[in-house]
């Protein structure tokens, strides 16, 4: 059986940024400011120390984000997002939107059904 080229792409694409957390973290990356591992965690408070970390190294393998390491005690380690990471930004920018008109829109859909059963 043949793979479907188009399909392969899709799958390539979404498995280098898909997850409940990559996203946000890449969207804090993208900012600007590199960010050390610490302020990473309390800009996402629900994410597990072990979770942050498995998705920055994913992310690092695939070169999106890049992690400094200065020699100096104790150790400062720092991640930014990289040139190639950089590319992203229109997608992530578009899903965010688009993420924001979908709650808009669930919200008044429920607002509604909310009324109709008040009726």
């Amino acid at each position: 059986m043949q793979k479907n080229p188009v399909q392969c792409q899709f799958v390539a694409a979404l498995d280098s940024i898909v997850g409940k957390w990559k996203p946000i973290i890449l969207y804090h990356l993208l900012q600007g400011e590199p960010l050390r591992f610490n302020e990473l965690r309390r800009l996402l408070p629900d994410i597990t120390q072990r979770m942050l970390t498995l998705h920055l190294r994913e992310l690092e393998e695939e070169e999106i984000v890049k992690r400094v390491i200065y020699p100096q005690i104790p150790p400062k380690v720092e991640y930014s997002i990289t040139e190639y990471g950089k590319s992203l930004s229109p997608i992530l920018e578009s899903l965010h939107q688009w993420g924001k008109v979908h709650v808009e829109r669930n919200q008044l859909k429920k607002a509604k059904n909310e009324q109709t059963k008040t009726d």
